[in-house]
């Protein structure tokens, strides 16, 4: 208390010269009509820029909210085109006045959508963890794209979440094609820039051009043919050499990823048993 009392006459010309100017300040406000519209306009100004700020909060987490909807939404309407578009493909008249649908099996998978929660683009191994799991239906080997193009595959899985490794981890190879040749390698990653990785086995007869679009070639269960890898953006060749050494921009910005679709290919385990009795019996 008695150090409370010094501090208060020490400085007690301060805590006058304050009380003044408050006073000196609502006077002036009060009596002049010119500082008094001043005064008003700067509060009314001062508020609404408090009140646009905390909109601006409200509205953020709303969009955060819209877009996961949106993006159920996307993949719903996504799965349904998918099936639609099956069926037109492989219209087959049955009788005169009838006709049925007989879709590929290659064919016949569907979305599912899911939010990442966490991911990695500056690790030699970087992984990206969602936020569905097996009661959504993912289980691991699923492939996982974006709306940009390929993403990865599904590792692990529990009920709640579900971790990928994605092109940017040299422990996958994305088997690829070229669109307009249908020449395909596979594409792997150097841990080098998150926005490139490597196409190998491409033979020195292969005609390649800038930007040509590469393509996921179908030829495994994971991912369905035709969906977007990258664009050459560089090739070399040695006259030694018998492949060329090709620079691949990636289609999907790792940095920005924020949704994801996972791949539910529904012939999965019919095509993976029948392979595996086919290994034993040759075996």
């Amino acid at each position: 208390m008695k150090n409370l009392i010094n501090f208060l006459i020490q400085y007690s010309v301060v805590f006058l010269f304050l009380f003044l100017e408050v006073i000196s300040f609502t006077m002036i406000v009060k009596n002049q009509e010119y500082q008094k519209s001043i005064f008003l306009s700067s509060s009314n100004s001062a508020v609404s820029g408090m009140y646009e700020w905390s909109n601006s909060v409200v509205e953020f987490f709303k969009l955060r909210a819209a877009n996961d909807n949106l993006s159920e939404e996307n993949t719903a309407l996504k799965n349904q085109i998918i099936n639609l578009e099956n069926k037109l493909s492989t219209l087959e008249p049955r009788t005169k006045d009838s006709i049925h649908f007989r879709i590929p099996p290659e064919m016949e998978y569907q979305f599912i959508s899911a939010k990442v929660i966490n991911s990695s683009t500056n690790k030699l191994q970087n992984y990206i963890t969602l936020n569905k799991g097996t009661r959504d239906g993912i289980r691991p080997d699923m492939g996982v794209i974006s709306d940009e193009g390929v993403v990865g595959i599904v590792k692990t899985v529990n009920d709640k979440f579900a971790v990928v490794i994605p092109i940017l981890n040299p422990k996958i190879e994305i088997n690829c094609k070229f669109k307009r040749s249908n020449y395909s390698g596979p594409l792997d990653w150097s841990g080098e820039d998150y926005r490139y990785a490597n196409l190998k086995d491409i033979a020195r007869h292969v005609e390649l051009a800038l930007g040509d679009t590469l393509i996921t070639s179908g030829y495994t269960s994971t991912f369905p043919e035709g969906i977007p890898v990258g664009n050459i953006e560089d090739f070399k060749i040695k006259e030694s050499d018998a492949y060329y050494n090709i620079k691949v921009k990636l289609a999907v910005n790792f940095r920005t990823l924020s949704h994801v679709k996972v791949i539910n290919y529904l012939n999965y385990k019919e095509q993976k048993d029948l392979e595996k009795a086919s290994e034993e019996q040759n075996n």
